[in-house]
């Protein structure tokens, strides 16, 4: 998958400080929302990809990259892709995505927002 397919997505799970402006994680989650797409927020907000009713297309990970991997090993719910921000990727995660045959892209949903985003609503 590359972001312009991402960007095709209905739902996505944002990991990481979604409640202060000054961090991507909730610039990437408000861009998201404006744009009509279905966004859950875990970190603060929900403790685990596992807590979201919903279904998840997207999984993005815009968190310390320690913190990223174990909610990745508990993670049981499905989804097509993960999206890998700049800094919060480390080889242990890789590897372990690599493992399972999670599909994954290492990117920036901003740039996927500003470049391919279609109106969702």
């Amino acid at each position: 998958m590359d972001l312009r397919e991402i960007m095709r997505q209905r739902s996505f799970a944002v990991a990481g400080d979604t409640e202060n402006p000054q961090k991507y994680a909730a610039k990437i989650k408000q861009g998201l929302l404006e744009h009509g797409y279905t966004v859950y927020a875990v970190g603060k907000e929900l403790a685990s990809f596992n807590d979201i009713a919903g279904e998840i297309d997207i999984i993005d990970l815009c968190i310390n990259p320690a913190r990223g991997l174990a909610l990745m090993r508990e993670c049981k719910k499905p989804c097509k892709c993960v999206v890998i921000q700049p800094g919060a990727e480390s080889d242990e995660l890789l590897a372990f995505l690599d493992e399972k045959g999670q599909p994954y892209v290492q990117g920036c949903l901003l740039v996927g927002l500003s470049v391919y985003a279609k109106d969702k609503r």
